[in-house]
């Protein structure tokens, strides 16, 4: 059974960094783009980053450029995200979300290409 869990979330001061994990299990992250998502209270859910299979190509929400860096580790089954300069207004419950796909070097970051979903890694940025 497909399962993704975050890990790497919690309190931290505007312009401290945390770095968010997405661990997989039951599946060979090989074959799949993975995606982060994030989403405050009352406020929509947002793209934040993804990472194409090959990791040729990522995007990035333009509210983290320069600030956000994704990154994966196939051996470790793991994809991470590296926050730093972290804003208050980066706080929100951080997603990690996978899709299977035979193009090697490209990623989209539509909600409704994404079956498997992990439970979500609270970020808190606060004074």
């Amino acid at each position: 059974q497909l399962q993704l869990v975050e890990s790497g979330g919690g309190l931290v001061q505007p312009g401290g960094s945390l770095r968010l994990s997405c661990a997989a299990s039951g599946f060979t992250l090989d074959y799949y783009v993975i995606g982060w998502f994030r989403q405050a209270p009352g406020k929509e859910r947002e793209g934040v980053s993804c990472i194409s299979r090959s990791s040729g190509s990522t995007k990035y929400a333009d509210s983290v450029k320069g600030r956000f860096t994704i990154s994966r580790d196939n051996a470790k089954n793991t994809v991470y995200l590296q926050m730093n300069s972290l804003k208050t207004e980066d706080t929100a419950v951080y997603h990690c979300a996978a899709y299977r796909t035979t193009v090697q070097a490209m990623c989209v970051m539509y909600p409704s290409f994404f079956g498997s979903w992990g439970q979500g890694t609270q970020v808190t940025v606060s004074s």
